[in-house]
């Protein structure tokens, strides 16, 4: 059974995707990092969906949802760099603002809905809406009041979510694709 994550874009990223022109298009490659700067995708693998977020004035976005292909270096990721200051994945310039400048950046290759910023989640799935840890504990997000997120710090990372938290969010998406 594939499993389903969240990773919040900030600002900046959803910055530089809409100066791109980059709404209405399928990314093709999104970034993991070993380092802070990056969330890494640790635990997801091919088939998992990776829906990305964005907090906006306290309303929370589905940006994107990404189902994962795979994490290997294809020819369309262009040539290894050979020192530090080469591009690591200049075939993905394009989608650089995905975090291919990143420290320790790994391709990740997905299957992705188009980008898209109007696309907001009903306030009452904020307070519904649950991950779960490798232990099994679940936690919903905090700082949610009247169907707002006033603090967008429970969502800063990549977390597994619960599966009737990802039909929830498949659901939002499927609903706002027609």
């Amino acid at each position: 059974m594939s499993d389903a994550f969240t990773v919040l874009w900030t600002h900046d990223t959803c910055r530089a995707l809409r100066k791109a022109g980059r709404a209405g298009e399928r990314p093709p490659v999104a970034s993991s990092g070993v380092h802070s700067s990056l969330p890494a995708w640790s635990g997801a693998r091919a088939g998992d969906d990776v829906y990305a977020l964005h907090v906006n004035r306290c309303e929370v976005f589905v940006v994107s949802r990404m189902r994962v292909v795979d994490v290997e270096r294809h020819d369309c990721c262009g040539t290894a760099p050979a020192t530090w200051r080469d591009p690591a994945y200049p075939g993905h310039d394009d989608w650089s603002m995905l975090g291919a400048g990143g420290c320790g950046a790994q391709a990740v290759h997905v299957d992705a809905t188009p980008v898209r910023f109007d696309a907001p989640l009903p306030g009452e799935l904020l307070t519904r809406l649950t991950w779960r840890n490798r232990r099994g504990q679940t936690r919903g997000l905090k700082f949610v009041v009247d169907g707002r997120l006033e603090r967008s710090v429970s969502l800063q990372g990549f977390y597994r979510l619960t599966p009737e938290s990802a039909d929830e969010l498949a659901d939002v998406v499927s609903c706002s694709a027609s």
